[in-house]
């Protein structure tokens, strides 16, 4: 096997594994190979590694890589961080000297541009408070978002921070606080992704997006044009041209003059190969967050709104109305709120599959009526695209004063709810 079939190997392998690990839970791969692949890793594998272990050394290497383990993805530290820092200066260190040369004065400015910006939106994400909800700003948290009595219900306390939890809130095992607009801890930036970060978050994704992109293409031109040098019809897409160099060659020639392009630059030729193939994981990763912003939705949301949907197939699920004119209780719940919208239904789970008693004490007026589908749920925290924006990339904006009636808002919301509870979701604190 030729240097550049190894390379392509190991990274295809590394990002293959990475894509399985952060998203073989989605629901959008249950019952499938990726699902499969991803229990037979992380349950099946080490339950067989510490029934040998516990034969062998009663335990203690099972003990020792847990402990790291935990360490590694559950504990507060910039480990993860550093190493992608270093994976993103390392590269660059090799790749540059050698195509740097050979940029044209428009790419050394864009490049220059798709270098420096990951950088700055990685402090950014890392360095920003996400949303830390304190005594001091407990008010503020609380009047961001209504409850939607659904995902978020009103006078829930924070066993840790001993709080009221704000709507949309979560409190981080890992970082120790409760965080505004939760939407997932990232070990990749040492930090959790929440109100406050979220924009510089999804920035970041970009910006890497873009130089994963565009090196790799600038590079894999370089290359091609050395290797043309040799074998004028030889194409970078090996089902183009007619040449026994060409499109048309077997694999293994192919690969043979990629590996002739490289000779002299393997540093830049491994960049080149990684950027290329870890682009469909980066880009991938930023749409499943595109999605969310979308649909109105946190990570950390549509895994509860997941969880509704099992209930729903159980038949467990009902919901009725709330009167539009409800008094609030501002022991647990602010008053007002920025949200230009307000609770319009409150849902609930049952045990025996049974609508609530009538003795139960719960908000709403009327019948209870069964509920199968989310799509005929309320997403009280969905807009439309263009306020979603708004409210990722402008954390606080005041929606009540905007001159737009909450009937449009309503409007919107329905136009947009088909899908925008939970079509996909993921583990808040198993992804990057």
């Amino acid at each position: 096997m030729g240097i550049i079939a190894k390379i392509a190997s190991v990274v295809l392998a590394i990002t293959f594994m990475t894509f399985v690990t952060f998203f073989g839970r989605l629901p959008i791969f249950r019952n499938t190979p990726v699902s499969w692949l991803h229990r037979a890793i992380w349950i099946h594998l080490p339950k067989l590694f510490s029934a040998v272990d516990q034969r062998l050394t009663s335990g203690r290497i099972t003990s020792y890589t847990s402990r790291t383990f935990n360490y590694l993805m559950y504990d507060k530290h910039p480990t993860i961080l550093i190493f992608f820092f270093l994976l993103l200066a390392g590269s660059q260190y090799m790749y540059l000297p050698a195509a740097w040369p050979h940029f044209t004065a428009f790419n050394k400015v864009a490049g220059s541009l798709a270098i420096i910006l990951p950088y700055l939106f990685l402090y950014l994400s890392a360095f920003t408070d996400p949303g830390q909800v304190t005594r001091a700003n407990h008010a503020r948290a609380m009047a961001q978002y209504p409850y939607d009595f659904t995902l978020f219900q009103p006078g829930v306390t924070c066993s840790t921070c001993q709080l009221l939890k704000p709507a949309r809130s979560k409190h981080c095992s890992v970082c120790k606080m409760c965080v505004a607009k939760m939407d997932h801890h990232c070990i990749f930036i040492n930090n959790c992704v929440g109100a406050n970060n979220q924009r510089w978050f999804v920035l970041l994704m970009l910006t890497t997006g873009i130089q994963t992109l565009y090196g790799g293409v600038l590079g894999a031109g370089i290359i091609a044009a050395k290797v043309r040098t040799r074998y004028p019809a030889w194409s970078l897409w090996p089902w183009w041209g007619g040449s026994s160099h060409g499109a048309s060659s077997p694999l293994k020639d192919y690969l043979v003059a990629w590996s002739w392009g490289i000779q002299d630059h393997v540093g830049m030729g491994a960049v080149t190969m990684l950027a290329l193939l870890t682009t469909p994981l980066v880009w991938g990763l930023l749409a499943y967050h595109a999605w969310l912003i979308y649909c109105g939705t946190t990570t950390n949301e549509s895994m509860k709104w997941s969880d509704w949907q099992a209930d729903m197939d159980d038949g467990v699920v009902f919901r009725r109305k709330l009167r539009a004119d409800r008094t609030k209780d501002p022991r647990v719940e602010a008053v007002w709120t920025r949200w230009p919208v307000e609770a319009e239904q409150i849902i609930v789970r049952t045990d025996d599959g049974k609508p609530p008693h009538s003795k139960v004490s719960l908000p709403g007026e009327g019948d209870w009526e069964p509920v199968w589908r989310l799509r005929d749920v309320e997403n009280l925290y969905d807009l439309g695209l263009w306020d979603n924006l708004l409210d990722v990339f402008f954390p606080g904006y005041p929606f009540r004063d905007q001159a737009v009636p909450v009937s449009e808002h309503r409007g919107r919301q329905r136009r947009t709810k088909k899908g925008s509870t939970g079509k996909s979701q993921v583990e808040p604190e198993s992804r990057i």
